[in-house]
């Protein structure tokens, strides 16, 4: 399924769904952080998703990291809870949901390194190279966000 990411554009659609996801900042012993390239938008971005009924939002981002980039992990913090009305995504069946995500910062425990069918690639990158890679802004804030280190931030 195709998506639009409208990022504080007048003329996005009105938003009609709100998923919690989560999100997945995954850092390795080297301190590069690990991002998959979408197939949905051809954008870099952290592993990540939609949480599904049953599960807690824990469960959810070590599920996604899991399914997209074939590493267990474990969470160690809270990067931010961002969940802008600005920013929502059009999806081909006429879902426009509105951005509410918790960004979670995770270690390495085990697992190998896969690409999955929502992605084109998934690879390392100094935090100076995903600098320099096509990503969405809103990507970048929590990059930057767990790069501040600061205490959890509801966005």
């Amino acid at each position: 399924m195709g998506r639009v990411d409208y990022y504080h554009d007048p003329d996005a659609p009105q938003a009609n769904s709100l998923v919690v996801g989560s999100s997945a900042v995954v850092v390795d012993h080297r301190n590069r952080i690990l991002l998959q390239r979408r197939t949905d938008s051809g954008n870099w971005a952290l592993p990540g998703g939609a949480m599904d009924i049953g599960e807690t939002l824990a469960e959810s981002a070590i599920r996604e990291v899991k399914e997209e980039t074939g590493f267990d992990v474990r969470i160690e913090r809270i990067v931010g809870i961002y969940s802008d009305p600005g920013h929502v995504f059009a999806y081909d069946d006429g879902e426009v949901r509105q951005e509410f995500s918790i960004c979670l910062a995770c270690a390495i425990t085990g697992g190998s390194l896969h690409v999955s069918s929502e992605s084109t690639a998934v690879e390392f990158f100094t935090f100076k190279e995903a600098a320099g890679l096509q990503m969405h802004e809103s990507i970048r804030k929590r990059i930057r966000d767990y790069l501040d280190n600061a205490a959890p931030v509801l966005r």
